[in-house]
């Protein structure tokens, strides 16, 4: 994946607008659990949605957003550790800009 600022991306409700503020996710074991819909946005062409799970062990998710085939939007891992990686920078750019006003 090349280089990208946080001026070329561009938030998005795509997953909210289909499904509401939450969403249910199932591990690989088959466990579900929900995760509120913090923030979705594309850069180009891919589309990325951040996740909050509940309890008391609250973890966060970073996945892609693809439609379906039936053009629903869907969420899958990102398996490339270097565009993990810069997605997960690219949302702190944009969440916690560093010239922000203090």
């Amino acid at each position: 994946m090349t280089e990208i600022s946080a001026d070329q991306a561009v938030w998005t409700s795509r997953l909210k607008e289909a499904y509401g503020e939450t969403v249910e996710l199932e591990d690989e074991q088959g466990k579900s659990s929900i995760y509120d819909i913090i923030a979705e946005f594309e850069v180009g062409d891919r589309g990325y949605a951040v996740l909050k799970g509940s309890g008391k062990d609250v973890e966060y998710e970073i996945l892609r957003i693809v439609v379906s085939s039936d053009g629903l939007p869907e969420l899958e891992s990102i398996m490339d550790d270097e565009e993990w990686e810069d997605i997960s920078e690219l949302y702190d750019e944009m969440t916690f800009p560093a010239n922000g006003a203090e």
